[in-house]
């Protein structure tokens, strides 16, 4: 605890913080990139946004709440084809010491715009020591323009990109938050999921607090504002000993950025530098790169690392277990040329194909990709089978998020507006397709029928992660473990099912091999339905398939579509034989 006793201590002046907040509304063009002057800033249009202004409470996130009812019931907006994947929540930034810390953060966030692209927001710290926030719904590139990012001056910045299915309560819910509280005001961005949330948030209600979203980030903040400890770094700590799951928050105050990784690891998140000596903490590295920032290494699982004007400190939150890094990361949600975990996510991806093509091989003419995130896989496994690589299908990267459909129904519309199969390559083609994961598997089977009526002569689906058989708890959207096909099916059931003419998984085992001694490390929870962190009373969802187009189905049905997780998490999976056969 020597760091702690130099920490200088938290401000005891109480701070107003000004909070913009932007309406859904979505420009007709989305405006070009906004460049600090030192990454060649050009000349720009700027779209229209509406904005709210409100001063902070000492209620935390009082000043979020939105009164703009226009996206209360624009709910097919937030409804879209997404090759029916887990999504990731969210993606954090951090930025302290760079006087255009704002525009780095929009930067950064669209590099991460990956892992989440239905809401955004930026807090700065101005000259007078005041936080502002800007945040909306959409892409980055979209809620921000010339016009916001200079209502964000300061050299502190955290940002933060939200993934979420529900449109009515989604401008609430778009982080970083900010709060006043006795001893001043305080902005977080958080990517994860707390497993204990319910419990905390009673526990606070029944001691008075108020929560105005249903994110669980607020309990955080409540935590912290009630917390008796000082410095303010080390009312962070006390807050998040209170806490059970997978969080990496990125804390800004008046004069310091907090980056804090929960003791398994769950979610990433790195820090580096740039060259003014500015330090930069973000979800990837893929962040730091477009930044100019140079990695330096990861927040370790149950670190706190305190940057203000004396520097970078670095305190344990707790005595931390064997990290449990999420899996995912390397397997689809990740970008191939970020380093997550210590690994390169590129060479991760290489290997898994090259692992299908030995452990299940079969004669084929050529081996495509389910675009983008089965691309690296793919190569893999061409390399290793000597057969070519060729691009197959052609994602379309000009979606937007709602379509007028002709009135005589296009059957598998929702694919057919993404990809586009290239008749050329597959026709009269044996054809090894490969993909990261099979989660419902509706989205696989039309891609099967998209090569078939191309004219492929064989369709053999090679997927580049084991079967996933369980919901996530720790900041991934999945389905529950009901609507998860390898929860229901086996292989071969799924083969059919689908279409195919064979099917094959990465094997678990062999994945685990590849991993070696940094195997214990790994989380496979959705592939095994065994928690690290044993969930409680969590609520999971339960959407139906309508979101794998994006089209099908009523927004209506989301409401009263949550279920109660069971305590007793026994997952049950079907055996290869078809029969029920559990883990635990």
């Amino acid at each position: 605890m020597a760091a702690a006793a130099a920490a200088t201590s938290f401000s005891a002046l109480s701070k107003h913080s000004l909070s913009l907040n932007t309406s859904p509304q979505v420009p007709q063009k989305a405006p070009p990139f906004l460049l600090p002057k030192t990454l060649q800033k050009p000349n720009l249009s700027h779209a229209t946004h509406k904005t709210h202004i409100t001063l902070s409470s000492k209620n935390p996130i009082s000043d979020l709440v939105s009164t703009d009812k226009k996206s209360s019931d624009d709910f097919s907006s937030y409804f879209n084809d997404d090759d029916d994947k887990p999504r990731e929540e969210c993606g954090v930034v951090g930025i302290y010491g760079d006087p255009e810390a704002s525009r780095l953060c929009y930067l950064a966030l669209h590099a991460l715009q990956h892992r989440g692209q239905e809401g955004a927001g930026i807090v700065t710290v101005n000259d007078n020591k005041v936080l502002q926030s800007v945040t909306g719904v959409g892409l980055v590139s979209e809620v921000f323009n010339e016009s916001k990012l200079d209502q964000l001056p300061g050299d502190l910045a955290i940002g933060h990109v939200r993934y979420s299915t529900a449109g009515s309560s989604m401008l609430k819910n778009v982080q970083p938050f900010v709060a006043g509280y006795r001893f001043g005001s305080v902005g977080v961005a958080h990517n994860g999921n707390l497993v204990n949330y319910r419990k905390l948030r009673a526990i606070l209600e029944d001691n008075g607090s108020i929560f105005n979203t249903s994110s669980d980030t607020e309990v955080v903040l409540h935590l912290i504002a009630t917390s008796k400890t000082r410095p303010f770094f080390l009312r962070i700590v006390d807050a998040c000993e209170k806490l059970e799951g997978a969080y990496s928050m990125v804390f800004l105050t008046e004069d310091k950025l907090v980056a804090v990784r929960d003791p398994y690891g769950f979610r990433p998140l790195v820090m580096g530098r740039r060259s003014n000596g500015a330090v930069v903490f973000a979800s990837e590295t893929c962040a730091l790169d477009l930044i100019e920032a140079t990695y330096e290494r990861e927040v370790y699982p149950g670190e706190v690392l305190v940057v203000d004007k004396d520097g970078v400190q670095s305190l344990c939150l707790m005595p931390h277990p064997e990290p449990k890094q999420c899996i995912f990361e390397h397997i689809y949600f990740s970008l191939p040329n970020s380093i997550v975990f210590g690994r390169s996510v590129y060479e991760s991806r290489h290997i898994f194909g090259e692992i299908l093509a030995t452990e299940a091989p079969v004669d084929c003419d050529v081996v495509i990709a389910v675009p983008d995130s089965g691309v690296v896989a793919a190569l893999g496994y061409a390399a290793k089978a000597g057969v070519p690589f060729q691009q197959g299908l052609i994602r379309s990267h000009y979606v937007g998020r709602t379509f007028i459909e002709p009135s005589q129904k296009i059957r598998d519309f929702g694919v057919k507006l993404k990809l586009s199969p290239v008749r050329r390559v597959l026709e009269g083609k044996r054809v090894v397709v490969v993909d990261d994961s099979i989660v419902r598997g509706t989205t696989s089977s039309k891609i099967v029928r998209l090569l078939k009526e191309a004219g492929a002569k064989e369709i053999h689906m090679r997927i580049a992660s084991p079967p996933i058989i369980a919901s996530c708890y720790y900041g991934v959207d999945t389905p529950s473990s009901e609507e998860l096909i390898s929860n229901r099916m086996s292989v071969e059931e799924i083969r059919e099912f689908i279409g195919c003419d064979s099917l094959a998984f990465l094997p678990l085992d062999s994945l685990k091999k590849l991993l070696a001694e940094e195997s214990p490390n790994f989380c496979y929870a959705c592939f095994s339905g065994k928690y690290p962190v044993q969930p409680k009373e969590v609520m999971v969802k339960r959407i139906g398939d309508f979101v794998d187009d994006g089209l099908n189905g009523s927004p209506g049905s989301i409401d009263g579509g949550w279920v109660q997780a069971p305590l007793n998490q026994d997952v049950q999976k079907v055996s290869e034989a078809g029969k029920l056969s559990s883990l635990t």
